[in-house]
């Protein structure tokens, strides 16, 4: 392949709303439907992201068309909507793009770590369902060995903030003494957990209800946290009675409704789903405060100004990562040319004329391995034409 038949299209939350991305967001069940789509039409490598800010297809394909019509074939908003809204990077921009996602540099708020999690979520579903080819596998190891480098070596996802941790900045804006008030969370996945703990470290607070659809991983993580728990089936009344209820449900649709808190008690809300497992319409209610996601991004302080300052060492690290990328996948277009010459060689070898003639008992496998090694140097650091087979034969020949 070519490295310009790669491609990502996607939408984030630069020209969409948390509303309009959640019409494209992938459930798990779109996201296995779509792969064995993507089969059927000849597609071999590829993996979907689809998180709070972001839908991204990214595949080895022969145009952009093709993907955002598998995509769209599964989610909520059309293919033509989808091209209206959408950005599409093919090759080299392609590949800047993927490693600054996997940074943090395109994250609604700067430096989030929590992508790297979700992406590699991502492409191990993918790898599941015999998606994930050498090209993919070896972009994704090295866009990982890239982030851990930036987490280590940078200030890049310094500090305390997310979109976990600006719910708790939401919540401390809102309500000015918190240990008195029943926090309700629904949903104990990645996200949820994070929150929780943000909630327990910095509200100093375990008057906490965990629900989750899947009733035993809100008890498993009540039991490790030291919090309650309820059963699904109960949400409806542990949400009356509620102060502040954080959503991080990953539900095809609203959870909590306008009408259903219409006569309740004032209270804070945290939707924290795409697409919004709460109405946004709950928030047009005087008595309630809503916020979601993107309403969470434009929390600021000095923790993000810290992190801008870091962005060129970080731009650094990638480059220098995506060298290393383009120097395997240089070497990878040789492998053919590499593999013929060591058939040739072994043929050579096992040739009855030829060992009466070289009877050095040196020409073995090794050497033979040897003498593909140097041309494998010389193809990479000369970008010559010309016959390698020839060249490769003299040098066999002139083995002591």
């Amino acid at each position: 392949m070519e490295m310009n038949q790669f491609f990502v299209a996607g939408i984030n939350y630069r020209k969409t709303d948390a509303v309009m991305r959640g019409d494209f967001a992938v459930n798990a069940d779109q996201y296995a439907s779509l792969l064995q789509k993507a089969k059927a039409h000849g597609l071999k490598e590829l993996f979907i992201l689809s998180t709070c800010n972001r839908t991204e297809i990214y595949a080895v394909a022969p145009d952009a068309t093709l993907l955002i019509d598998l995509l769209c074939s599964e989610t909520v908003g059309s293919a033509e909507a989808f091209k209206q809204l959408a950005y599409i990077k093919q090759g080299e921009e392609a590949i800047e793009h993927i490693f600054s996602v996997g940074a943090g540099l395109d994250s609604q708020i700067l430096g989030d770590y929590e992508i790297v999690g979700q992406m590699k979520l991502a492409v191990k579903f993918a790898k599941q369902h015999g998606c994930i080819g050498s090209f993919l596998e070896r972009l994704y190891n090295t866009v990982l060995q890239s982030s851990k480098v930036i987490k280590n070596e940078t200030a890049l996802s310094g500090g305390t903030i997310s979109v976990s941790f600006a719910a708790i900045q939401f919540i401390k804006e809102q309500a000015a003494n918190t240990s008195n008030k029943k926090i309700v969370l629904l949903g104990t996945g990645k996200i949820g957990r994070n929150t929780c703990k943000n909630i327990i470290d910095y509200l100093g607070t375990k008057n906490i209800t965990l629900i989750n659809r899947t009733d035993f991983k809100a008890v498993s993580m009540a039991i490790e946290l030291g919090l309650r728990y309820a059963p699904y089936a109960e949400m409806k009344q542990h949400i009356d009675n509620a102060d502040i209820v954080i959503v991080a449900t990953n539900a095809e649709k609203a959870v909590i409704t306008k009408e259903s808190l219409a006569a309740s008690g004032p209270k804070i809300l945290i939707d924290l789903s795409i697409p919004n497992n709460i109405e946004p319409a709950v928030g047009q209610l005087p008595h309630i405060r809503l916020a979601n996601v993107d309403d969470l991004s434009m929390i600021n302080d000095q923790t993000l100004q810290n992190r801008l300052a870091e962005v060129p060492k970080a731009m650094h690290i990638i480059q220098q990562h995506i060298l290393e990328f383009r120097e395997w996948f240089g070497l990878r277009k040789h492998v053919p040319v590499l593999r013929a010459v060591k058939q040739k060689l072994s043929e050579m070898h096992n040739c009855g004329l030829f060992s009466a003639a070289h009877p050095s008992p040196l020409i073995d496998q090794d050497a033979i391995q040897k003498v593909v090694n140097t041309v494998a140097v010389k193809m990479r650091s000369q970008h010559q034409p010309g016959c390698y087979y020839i060249e490769a034969i003299n040098d066999f020949m002139t083995i002591n």
